[in-house]
């Protein structure tokens, strides 16, 4: 049993909340019962599992084959490492998964999303509209950040994270790019021919104009009662629904 804030694994896990650690590491933190069981329903690779001892006979067999190391802890280490505040006590570390090759189907980019909690958000949509990659400019707050990882509620199993420059993405990107902008048509009278690629930008500055002088259509979510604004994670959930039925 881990008892120390000193272990070499703590101090591992304690890094990955810098971003630097995990592009270096190639690793990050996935917290909870419940996504450390959908890590391992979706197959992802595992460097180490942390838990306490009364959590251990709630998590999957499985997880203690599939993970390179398996530790027990203290109530009082776990909560040093944990991101909750009120820690249920598992959590994996798990590798990075390898950026693949562009799908041509339907997709979302992130232009500058610099909120974890929203990209998270954005993730978990995606994921649940069906969407399967989700492109980010370099920019944008990093998917594995522990709050990112969270929001997306296992979300992120579940879809490929292509980061990038802005031309470097925009080139990899095989379908009509879409953006989303208060001047643009009227989403719901938008009728998109295929799948297509939705363009949120930056929750303060918006789309860059890199990005919209290369998009084929900008759309707009109508406002009543003096409302101009949604949240970058509701606009994104209203769009990617709207678009997918058509």
């Amino acid at each position: 049993m881990i008892v120390s804030r000193q272990n070499a694994l703590i101090k591992l896990i304690k890094s990955l909340s810098d971003k630097k650690n995990r592009d270096e590491l190639s690793l990050y933190v996935a917290e909870g019962i419940k996504t450390v069981t959908e890590a391992v329903i979706t197959g992802q690779k595992f460097y180490a599992v942390v838990f306490t001892a009364k959590v251990k006979p709630n998590l999957p067999c499985e997880v203690f084959s599939v993970a390179e190391r398996t530790e027990e802890t203290t109530e009082e280490v776990f909560s040093y490492i944990s991101g909750e505040v009120s820690p249920q006590g598992a959590l994996a570390v798990l590798y990075k998964p390898e950026t693949v090759k562009e799908s041509g189907g339907y997709s979302v980019f992130l232009d500058g999303v610099s909120d974890p909690a929203n990209v998270g958000a954005i993730i978990r949509t995606a994921a649940a509209a069906g969407y399967k990659d989700v492109y980010m400019t370099v920019d944008s707050a990093d998917a594995f950040n522990p709050k990112a990882v969270r929001a997306s509620m296992s979300g992120i199993f579940r879809i490929s994270v292509i980061k990038g420059e802005r031309n470097e993405l925009i080139k990899k990107v095989k379908v009509p790019l879409v953006v989303a902008d208060m001047k643009g048509e009227d989403v719901f009278s938008f009728n998109s021919t295929g799948p297509v690629c939705i363009v949120i930008g930056n929750e303060g500055n918006g789309v860059s104009e890199t990005v919209k002088k290369n998009a084929t259509k900008t759309v707009s979510i109508p406002m009543e009662n003096g409302m101009e604004s949604l949240n970058a994670a509701v606009s994104a959930g209203i769009l990617m629904y709207n678009l997918k039925k058509r």
